[in-house]
Formats: structure tokens, C-alpha cells, sequence
């Protein structure tokens, strides 16, 4: 696509901003979204900011019958002195292009995404949350939109950009959530979608999480699709041990999505002079340091939540509570490090933050 200038079309009727304190994880958005289309005849074309609001949709879109589509998540922060942040926002694009290759979507300009990603951000700066441990959600995705009923990859495409102020993902917040080993249903494959962020993978995910949630577990950890018994993912994010010393985390086989925390935290951990392992580890390998008083600490990565520590597993009727239920201290550094990094609060060794209006922070 050749750059073109961004279309405003300013709301004239404000919403009226939420009270944070009573806001519930994506609940709310912003005055304005961004939208962009495709079409094989032109590409990528038409880039726009507009009032927030409903799209219109042809009954017969693809993304109805067929799923292609993919999104990420990612977060502006406002800094002490009012600066509206990202973090890693490069990350998210290149994987957002990534899984655009796997649903057979079009590629997108990766600098002029952030561009308008930016000028999005900027023009909404108001609605980004001054609490710690808030911040503005940011949701791009690509829908196919063409109206057609035959299984082929469309030649239609919407891609869209809206932002909701947000506080935190779990209620418990930054405090050790109880998960239940998921033995029955499977996330995804080597081969399929997983490493991907697609929506059928979440779609697949909500039987397991329904039930878990039933039971009074706050989230699922996933077991590989083939012999149910390689650690996978924790719900919706990728999934750390401590054991012995020694950090593991599930290595990228395919069914596992990237996560950008998750390599900000090994990246992290590795500066701190931690031994980092990416590897297969099975559940009963987890049991039994758990047993032999070397499982120090779990705990899940991922953008929404930054870093959810574990306090317990429940495994075929058999539960283990993990540094007696406590939030870990390794837990606590991470979080506390890549938040105040991501709020311009601390140094910023890896050059991970970018303000929206300004060049790299030194």
C-alpha cells in the first residue's frame, strides 16, 4: 500500500468516561476507531480514524462461515509526566503479520500500522487511565469480509483498531490464581493454529474454561493435543516453573503462541543472570519436583495480565499448592520490573517502550 494521510472524521458527541474503579476488562471504548480495507483490486487502501460504531457486514462475509481472522492485544501507558507509552508495540505488528500468513490474510505495512496505531492512541490520550495497574487495551484485527459462501481464503478484507480503558484481567489481580490441568479438551496442534492469534483457538479453549470456572478455578493449564502430557499454555497465556533454581518454560513447537511478555520475561530473567530453559516438560516431570520440594514457583505470562502467579494445580483429583499459595518473589520482580518499565517509572535497558509522540526512550 502506498502511504497515504490518515482520514479524520472527528466524533462530535463525547462519550462520557468510565469511573475505573468500577470497570470491568473490556467492557468500554474509546470515541474513535481506526479502520482500514483491502481488496484484491487495490490492496490495502482507504486508511481512516472514525467515530467508534457498528459495521456493516454482508450476511454472507466469510468471517461468518469460515473464522479467517486474526487480532492481537497490546497497551498505552501514561507515564508520570503524561506520556502516552507503548510496549513493544513492533512485537505485536510482526506477529500480527505472522498470523496473517498462517489464515492466508494479507500482510499489512508494518510502520504504517504503528503509525496510525499512534495517531489513534494520541488523538484518545485522554482516555488512557492514570491508575496503577491500568491502562488503554488495544484490539487490531482483520476480519474477511467478502460475501461469499465458497471455502476459499477471501479477497475482502477490514482491518480495524479500536481502544478500551481497562484495569486489570483478574480480579485477584497480581495475587496466586488455583488452576485446573485440563485432561480431556486440547487447545491446539502442531500443525494448526496455535501459534497463531486466531479466534478459533479461543473458541476451542471456552468448554474447558467454563467448566474450571464452574468448579472455582480461575483458569485451565493445557496439555499437548497428542499424548496429553506436555505443559502447553495456562488459559490464554504462556506458562513458567521455577524448579531448583532453573526457569522452564514450554518451548515453541508450533501449537504455542509467541507471547511478547513471555520474551520480555526471558529476556529479563536472562539480564538477571537466571538460568532460562525453553523445553518440553510434562506434567508429571511438574509433580514430581513438586514432591521432591524443588517446584519453587509458576506462573503465567501475557499482555493482559503481565505476570499471574500460580498457587496452585489440580491434577487428577490431586492438588499441589505451589510456595504455599503465595505470590513468588522472582513473580513480583518480573511484574513489578516490566509494569514500571511499561509506565516509564524505572531505566528501560532494551529500549522496549516508545513514547507515542516521540522517538525511543534513552
Amino acid at each position: 500500500m502506498k502511504e497515504k494521510p490518515i482520514r479524520v472524521d472527528y466524533r462530535t458527541d463525547k462519550k462520557t468516561k468510565p469511573i475505573i474503579e468500577d470497570i470491568e476488562f473490556g467492557r468500554e471504548f474509546t470515541d474513535h476507531m481506526f479502520v482500514m480495507d483491502y481488496s484484491f483490486a487495490h490492496g490495502w487502501h482507504d486508511p481512516r480514524i472514525i467515530p467508534y460504531q457498528p459495521l456493516t457486514v454482508d450476511p454472507a462475509a466469510m468471517i461468518f462461515h469460515y473464522g479467517q481472522s486474526v487480532f492481537e492485544g497490546m497497551k498505552a501507558y501514561l507515564s508520570p509526566k503524561g506520556d502516552a507509552l507503548l510496549f513493544r508495540p513492533q512485537k505485536n505488528i510482526e506477529r500480527l503479520n505472522r498470523s496473517n500468513q498462517r489464515l492466508c490474510i494479507p500482510e499489512i505495512d508494518e510502520k504504517f500500522v504503528l503509525k496510525a496505531i499512534k495517531q489513534l492512541v494520541s488523538l484518545e490520550k485522554e482516555w488512557i487511565p492514570t491508575k496503577q495497574g491500568t491502562s488503554l487495551y488495544i484490539r487490531p484485527f482483520i476480519i474477511s469480509t467478502e460475501p461469499y459462501l465458497g471455502v476459499a481464503s477471501s479477497q475482502q478484507y477490514q482491518f480495524i483498531v479500536i481502544l478500551s480503558p481497562v484495569g486489570s484481567y483478574y480480579k485477584e489481580g497480581v495475587n496466586p490464581v488455583e488452576i485446573l490441568v485440563e485432561n480431556e479438551y486440547v487447545r491446539a496442534v502442531v500443525g494448526g493454529t496455535g501459534e497463531a492469534k486466531t479466534g478459533g483457538n479461543y473458541a476451542s479453549s471456552l468448554k474447558a474454561q467454563e467448566i474450571a470456572e464452574r468448579n472455582g478455578y480461575a483458569q485451565v493449564l493445557w496439555l499437548d493435543a497428542v499424548e496429553k502430557k506436555y505443559i502447553e499454555e495456562v488459559g490464554s497465556m504462556n506458562v513458567f516453573f521455577k524448579i531448583n533454581g532453573e526457569i522452564i518454560t514450554p518451548a515453541l513447537t508450533g501449537s504455542i503462541l509467541p507471547g511478547v511478555t513471555r520474551d520480555s520475561a526471558i529476556k529479563l530473567l536472562k539480564h538477571w543472570g537466571f538460568k532460562v530453559t525453553e523445553s518440553k516438560i510434562t506434567i508429571k516431570e511438574l509433580i514430581e519436583a513438586f514432591h521432591n520440594g524443588i517446584l519453587e514457583e509458576a506462573f503465567g505470562t501475557g499482555t493482559a495480565a503481565v505476570i499471574s502467579p500460580i498457587g496452585s494445580l489440580v491434577w487428577n483429583d490431586e492438588k499441589i499448592t505451589i510456595n504455599q499459595g503465595k505470590t513468588g518473589e522472582l513473580s513480583k520482580r518480573l511484574y513489578d520490573t516490566i509494569t514500571d518499565i511499561q509506565y516509564g517509572k524505572t531505566k528501560d535497558p532494551f529500549g522496549w517502550s516508545e513514547y507515542v509522540d516521540k522517538a525511543l526512550i534513552k
